[in-house]
């Protein structure tokens, strides 16, 4: 089962991405922050870190740098509802996906199965 980290300080909004992608067959483990999300980098091993890039203590930017060392191989997604933090972010990290908000639940659901060449023309989240 393809696993995902998810980071986002808005504790409304994480239920609901982490209930939608769940609905779909994705685990994820939601967190609160990048300090949070820390330890389970350290300790487990996630396929995707899905992270909002403005939070407080640790953006995602950083989040996505620490995690790019403990897990080379782990894939990133940001989701922001800033516009210009969004093109500084693909300037620094070429390989992320960024999803702006406001999004539909299922634009994030095409994403993530995109990532990872998923069929999700009869899922619903």
């Amino acid at each position: 089962m393809t696993r995902i980290l998810l980071a986002e300080d808005d504790a409304s909004m994480r239920t609901y991405l982490a209930r939608a992608l769940e609905r779909v067959g994705y685990a994820v483990d939601p967190v609160a922050s990048g300090i949070d999300a820390l330890p389970l980098l350290e300790r487990e091993s996630y396929d995707l870190l899905l992270t909002d890039i403005v939070m407080p203590g640790m953006d995602g930017i950083e989040l996505a740098q620490r995690a790019a060392s403990l897990a080379p191989g782990m894939r990133v997604m940001f989701i922001t509802g800033f516009a210009a933090v969004a093109l500084k972010t693909g300037a620094s990290h070429p390989h992320a996906r960024v999803l702006s908000k406001p999004f539909h639940l299922r634009d994030l659901v095409l994403e993530v199965d995109r990532l990872f060449g998923v069929d999700s023309i009869a899922r619903e989240p």
